[in-house]
C-alpha cells in the first residue's frame, strides 16, 4: 500500500513540475488552455488543446489571445480586431472578437468596459492539437 500511494504522489508530483516548468518557460501562468466553445471556429474547435505563450512584444491586430476578463475565472480565446496605443503611458487598449461572432467582445467584458489591457491577457496561441 505504501509503494502505491509514494507511486501516485511521485505522478502527481512530476505532472505539477512539468506544468510549473511549461509556464517559467512560456512565461505564462496558463501555458495549455481547452478551447470551451465555438466561437473561434473554423481557426479553432471545442475541444482543442492551445499551447501559449507571453512574448515581450506587443500585441498586434490579428494575434489570437486568451484573456480573463476580471471576476471571472473562464477564459476566452478570440482574436484581436482593435488596438490603441495611449502615448503619455504606453498602454494598450485592445478589442478582441471571435471569428464566429457577428460582433465584437464588448458584450462579453464588465459592464462600462470597452476595452481589454494588456495585464488581462494570459498569453498568445503558438500552436494546437
Amino acid at each position: 500500500l505504501a509503494m502505491q500511494v509514494l507511486n501516485f504522489v511521485m505522478i502527481i508530483s512530476s505532472a505539477l513540475m512539468v506544468w510549473k516548468g511549461l509556464a517559467l518557460y512560456t512565461n505564462s501562468e496558463s501555458p495549455i488552455v481547452v478551447v470551451l466553445s465555438g466561437s473561434m471556429e473554423p481557426a479553432f474547435y471545442r475541444g482543442d488543446l492551445l499551447f501559449l505563450g507571453m512574448p515581450d512584444e506587443p500585441v498586434r491586430v490579428g494575434d489570437i489571445v486568451v484573456f480573463k476578463i476580471p471576476g471571472r475565472d473562464v477564459p476566452i480565446v478570440h482574436r484581436v480586431i482593435k488596438l490603441h496605443d495611449e502615448r503619455d503611458t504606453s498602454k494598450q487598449f485592445i478589442l478582441t472578437k471571435g471569428d464566429n461572432n457577428q460582433v465584437d467582445d464588448r458584450g462579453l467584458y464588465n459592464p462600462g468596459q470597452l476595452w481589454i489591457h494588456k495585464e488581462d491577457i494570459v498569453g498568445k496561441v503558438r500552436g494546437c492539437v
